[in-house]
């Protein structure tokens, strides 16, 4: 090989050296940003929690036979907790309903209706896809301004991250993580998503889907479906 190919190589060899080395950095500085940037909103004792529009529980997993998953129990929950304290007169629950046969908000709105929360405060967002989506879409179509927001520890930071980019005056009342929810996994897939939530509020990125807008001062039993 001659010494002029070598070079290239070398030049070529660097340059992916030190995009990788930028790219290591920029994700630890991303994962440190989100956690330093939203701490001072996160409350830990529910009589903290400012007087809000609504408080946002957000979906996870929920089974065949249709009851929630354990994270997801956690999450209304603490969402519960809040409203019958009178932070907020409305539940905003948002998840995934993109399927005939799985349904997250119709599953999260029976368990808040067996826990005595009248079905005009509970309002369905059926296209809370991601957390970004799930945030953009509360102030889009849903006209939120402040709001709480309930979900676990490992994710709050990012939550409560986006609805503020997204200029929400947002604070996070996280329920605990525990061991039974697999945390390493759960972990390393909020490291990822955190990055990703970093380039979607860098970009504002559109959700997949918007539409007209439901007041979450008016009446919950318009968003059933």
């Amino acid at each position: 090989m001659n010494p002029g190919k070598k070079r290239v190589i070398k030049l070529i060899a660097l340059i992916i050296c030190l995009c990788i080395d930028v790219g290591i950095v920029s994700f630890f500085f991303i994962q440190r940003h989100i956690v330093q940037s939203t701490t001072e909103y996160i409350l830990h004792d529910a009589a903290d929690a400012p007087l809000s529009d609504a408080v946002m529980v957000l979906g996870a997993f929920v089974t065949k036979s249709g009851n929630p998953s354990l994270i997801l129990r956690d999450r209304l929950d603490y969402g519960h907790e809040l409203y019958i304290q009178g932070k907020a007169k409305k539940i905003l629950i948002s998840g995934d309903h993109g399927q005939v046969d799985y349904d997250e908000v119709n599953t999260m709105r029976n368990y808040l209706l067996e826990k005595g929360v009248p079905s005009e405060d509970i309002f369905m967002d059926h296209a809370g896809f991601n957390t970004y989506d799930s945030m953009y879409r509360a102030k889009a179509i849903f006209g939120v301004e402040t709001l709480l927001i309930s979900t676990q520890e490992f994710h709050i930071n990012r939550a409560v991250f986006i609805a503020r980019k997204l200029e929400i005056q947002a604070y996070g009342y996280p329920c605990a993580d525990k061991p039974t929810y697999n945390m390493i996994v759960l972990n390393i897939r909020e490291s990822l998503a955190r990055a990703k939530a970093y380039w979607d509020t860098l970009v504002m990125r559109n959700p997949r889907f918007l539409g007209e807008p439901i007041p979450i001062s008016g009446n919950g039993n318009e968003t059933i479906g």
